[in-house]
């Protein structure tokens, strides 16, 4: 879906994936250079913790202890290449459409959700394959302490070489509140203003699957440890300690998943290197919270899931008699359901 405020950039599309960065932004700049050099130097969380699949126990531990966990080696090498592929593909349908790579979440930044007419990336083959591996299913089992929870939906993020600056450290949900268009955003609202959903064991997790290694240099997603139950608000990037600014998830190989309590305070940093960093995801909401899910899966595609996949995206997949509406946009609010009589989709990511 083109935008007459974006610029289109049909070459995009024949351009090699690590050459649609560094528009209108020069790599040599000393600036640049000097935080290169920097980055380089040292980023990264000191003596981060990186567990494997089978510890199952260590990994939920530190989850809870710091508001996220790596996991090493959830994908096959055969399941990377996948992966990799459909970001390649959608990566370049996103740029083709934003000639000058002003991206959706700051210059050469993009989220892969907000870049598509549904508002998920679960249409694409490559993104369902991520919703009940047997390498991390076990892992949100033991998180949740239920198989019950639910699919939230997929997207994820991914910033190009040229997405010099920070992204201000943010959380991903909070209370439910009502926007000035009158939409609301979120479920849990305690009318005695004595709780919050940072007093809550974990209401949903996103799961970011690194499709290139996490280095010092392409962009890593910085996580500050433990603030998942903070209720102050994080600082803006004016006040934000050094430390926070470096406090990286690297290094960490492709093929792990980076699991998220999404009320931990967490941001995207610069990608000052020569290669597209990607990292695709999904969402699940514990078995006790919801939030609106519009739909986001075909009923066709949705058949061919596991067992427990259909069960856990029940909330996600339209009506047999529906057709989604798929394809790559840029600055539009995502709206995916064609169904006589019924209205489009709520973006609520």
């Amino acid at each position: 879906m083109t935008n007459p405020t974006f610029p289109s950039d049909p070459a995009a599309m024949q351009t090699a994936l690590d050459d649609l960065g560094w528009v209108d932004a020069d790599p040599t700049d000393p600036e640049i250079e000097t935080l290169r050099r920097h980055l380089a130097a040292n980023n990264g969380i000191r003596g981060l913790d990186v567990v494997d699949p089978d510890e199952v126990e260590r990994a939920v531990r530190i989850f809870n202890r710091d508001g996220f966990v790596i996991v090493r080696d959830v994908l096959t090498r055969d399941q990377l290449d996948f992966l990799k592929g459909g970001c390649d593909r959608v990566i370049h349908e996103i740029t083709s459409l934003d000639k000058h790579r002003e991206g959706n979440r700051g210059s050469h930044r993009y989220s892969f959700g907000a870049s598509s007419i549904t508002g998920q990336q679960l249409h694409q083959p490559e993104w369902q394959m991520l919703i009940d591996l047997d390498t991390v299913t076990p892992i949100l089992m033991a998180l949740f302490g239920s198989p019950q929870y639910a699919l939230r939906g997929s997207g994820g993020d991914f910033c190009l070489p040229g997405a010099y600056r920070y992204q201000p450290l943010h959380s991903d949900m909070g209370d439910r509140r009502t926007l000035d268009d009158g939409s609301e955003h979120g479920s849990f609202k305690d009318h005695r203003r004595l709780l919050t959903t940072r007093d809550l064991p974990t209401p949903y997790v996103c799961c970011n699957f690194l499709t290139v290694d996490f280095t010092r240099t392409n962009g890593p997603t910085r996580q500050i440890p433990g603030t998942q139950h903070s209720r102050e608000l994080p600082p803006g990037l004016e006040d934000e300690p050094e430390w926070m600014k470096l406090s990286t998830v690297c290094p960490a190989p492709a093929g792990s998943v980076l699991v998220r309590d999404v009320r931990a305070w967490h941001g995207g940093t610069p990608n000052v290197s020569d290669h597209v960093r990607a990292i695709p995801n999904v969402e699940y909401f514990a078995p006790w919270y919801r939030e609106q899910a519009p739909p986001a899966i075909s009923y066709a595609d949705w058949a061919k899931l596991s067992e427990h996949a259909q069960r856990i995206s029940r909330l996600v997949v339209a009506d047999s008699s529906a057709k989604l509406r798929t394809g790559a946009q840029i600055g539009a609010t995502p709206r995916g359901l064609e169904t006589p009589g019924e209205s489009p989709s709520t973006n609520i990511r």
